[in-house]
C-alpha cells in the first residue's frame, strides 16, 4: 500500500504536523477543514452561513487536489460549536452536495480553533 499526502494551495495551510488529506489510491481521508480564507488564513467574516460556504469550498479544494470531489464523498463528520446552527448549515451543505447525500455525523463541540463555528472532514473515493 502506498500512501499519498495532499496539500492544496486552494485550501487553508495546515497548522501542525499533518496533511490536508491522505489517500491509498482508492480512499481519501481529509483533515478537518475550517472556514478560513486560504489567501489570508483568517476566519471569513459573517455568521454560520458564510462559514458553512467557506468550509465546504475548502473541503472541495482538498478533495479535488486528491483526485476526488464532493460527489465522491462517502461520509462527512461535522463539528458545530452551537447545535442551533444545524439547520442553517444544512442549507449550504445541501447546495454544495446537490443530489449526492453521503452519510454524516454531527458532533457538538465546546470550541474550535480560531473561533470557528464549524469544521468538517470527509472520507471519499478517488
Amino acid at each position: 500500500m502506498t500512501l499519498t499526502t495532499t496539500n492544496s494551495p486552494h485550501a487553508p495551510r495546515v497548522y501542525g504536523p499533518y496533511s490536508q488529506a491522505i489517500s491509498d489510491g482508492h480512499l481519501v481521508f481529509t483533515a478537518g477543514q475550517l472556514p478560513l480564507d486560504p489567501a489570508t488564513m483568517e476566519l471569513v467574516p459573517g455568521g454560520i452561513q458564510e462559514q458553512a460556504v467557506q468550509v465546504l469550498a475548502n473541503l472541495r479544494a482538498v478533495l479535488v487536489a486528491a483526485g476526488s470531489d464532493l460527489d465522491r464523498v462517502l461520509k462527512t463528520t461535522l463539528y458545530l460549536v452551537d447545535l442551533a446552527d444545524f439547520d442553517s448549515f444544512n442549507t449550504a451543505y445541501a447546495q454544495a452536495f446537490g443530489d449526492h447525500k453521503p452519510t454524516r455525523s454531527t458532533v457538538g463541540v465546546a470550541a474550535l480553533p480560531r473561533g470557528a463555528r464549524v469544521e468538517i472532514d470527509a472520507i471519499a473515493i478517488t
